[in-house]
């Protein structure tokens, strides 16, 4: 998907999310509490006024969408940025599906639907899936991959790193959403899931440290 279409997408989620979440607000009661953030185990573990969580959805759609629409603008190392637009544009398609999937997980007591507690975390499974089959596509830039210091003055060293971070955020983001689908104990689903975000974070920062020593020994 090219930006315009990115741009034509964010309107109309932005649109049908704004309707449902008119929608459900009309029929529910007053002070109806809802859910806005879910816990490492997939349960909800903070409540809102229905208004407020209905909305929320809404709102990081338009923070998103602002934000990466205007990264092209912003980046100033524009060559690294035009190879990296199929990193860049699977982030913004995969989260306004992650809102998507929030906003219809908030509103599906209003419409009579009882959906699993942890569908937002699978989303952020996904999402971690999404993004990691993409970052191999990626070149040197300042706003989007995994910027380390060392990656971003030798290209060879990004594109190793973004290789490696590759596998290890599609196995993090599998980690997340096979935690959170087996009737695990609470317990082992919050192990699972930090277990999961060292594995994106920890395993391509010690390897791109790793590559530019290499590359400074042999040098």
């Amino acid at each position: 998907m090219r930006n315009r279409e990115l741009l034509i997408a964010s309107a109309g989620t932005i649109l049908g999310l704004s309707y449902v979440a008119t929608r459900a607000y009309e029929r529910l009661p007053a002070g109806t509490l809802l859910p806005v953030h879910w816990g490492v185990t997939g349960e909800p573990d903070r409540m809102a006024d229905a208004s407020l969580a209905l909305a929320l959805p809404v709102l990081l759609c338009v923070l998103f969408s602002g934000l990466l629409f205007a990264v092209p603008k912003l980046e100033p190392l524009q060559p690294g940025l035009d190879r990296s637009v199929s990193l860049l544009r699977t982030t913004w398609a995969s989260l306004l599906g992650l809102m998507a999937l929030i906003e219809l997980c908030v509103a599906a007591p209003a419409f009579g639907l009882s959906l699993p507690t942890g569908l937002p975390i699978v989303g952020v499974g996904l999402l971690l899936v999404a993004i990691g089959n993409a970052l191999p596509k990626s070149r040197p830039g300042f706003f989007i991959g995994i910027r380390t210091p060392w990656a971003l003055i030798d290209e060879d060293n990004w594109i190793a790193t973004h290789r490696l971070g590759s596998r290890t955020m599609m196995a993090a983001g599998g980690m997340i959403v096979l935690g959170t689908l087996l009737p695990l104990p609470p317990t082992t689903r919050a192990l699972l899931f930090w277990l999961a975000i060292a594995t994106v974070v920890v395993p391509p920062v010690l390897y791109s440290y790793l590559h530019w020593r290499r590359a400074q020994v042999s040098s």
